[in-house]
């Protein structure tokens, strides 16, 4: 598959349009999910690791106690493709699902603050 490396200004549209809470920045896209503490940092991990490797497209990652920064490029070509939004995109979605929202049988974490593991963007 053929893939457009994108320049700058177009990184950066795209992200406004798109990914609003990703940056451009020294070449990668990146994106800080924050947490409520360890247990929960392992799951945006593990979460982002499946997905990645699912993909076959591996991001750097930054962890900590409360967070973990996800950063993107696609190595081969040495910048910012489709592959890079494109899986920006789905760990967007599986780390900000939430169940409650859908309305479905799924009922999603407890309100209650002990049971809080996700910093959710808000609305």
């Amino acid at each position: 598959m053929e893939l457009t490396v994108y320049d700058e200004a177009a990184v950066r549209e795209k992200l406004a349009a798109e990914l609003p809470h990703w940056t451009y920045e020294n070449g990668w896209i990146r994106r800080k999910y924050r947490t409520e503490g360890w247990k929960a940092t392992l799951m945006v991990v593990n979460t982002v690791g499946h997905l990645a490797e699912a993909a076959w497209h591996h991001p750097d990652l930054a962890v900590s106690y409360a967070f973990v920064v996800v950063k993107l490029v696609t190595h081969s070509h040495k910048g910012i493709t489709d592959r890079d939004f494109a899986l920006a995109r789905k760990i967007e979605e599986v780390v900000h699902w939430q169940p409650a929202l859908d309305g479905g049988a799924l009922e999603g974490t407890p309100a209650d603050p002990r049971f809080r593991y996700l910093k959710y963007d808000a609305a």
